[in-house]
């Protein structure tokens, strides 16, 4: 098992976080996704490593930004 943790710019509701769980979640070999709204923190759960294009891509698509890495 695998954890990755971003942070996520652009996030003001609680919309904003859903729709960065479901296109995240979407990522192949993710297994759970959390947003904190208040942080912007982006916690990734997976079987084994995500290429991290994927998760920022998947972040992309839901209309926010990754800040970076943590």
């Amino acid at each position: 098992m695998a954890t990755a943790i971003y942070t996520v710019k652009g996030m003001t509701c609680g919309h904003c976080v859903s729709s960065v769980k479901e296109e995240v979640g979407g990522v192949s070999g993710v297994t759970s996704v959390e947003v904190d709204l208040a942080s912007g923190l982006l916690t990734v759960n997976s079987d084994g490593p995500v290429d991290a294009a994927q998760i920022v891509a998947a972040v992309e698509e839901a209309g926010y930004e990754v800040a970076s890495p943590v």
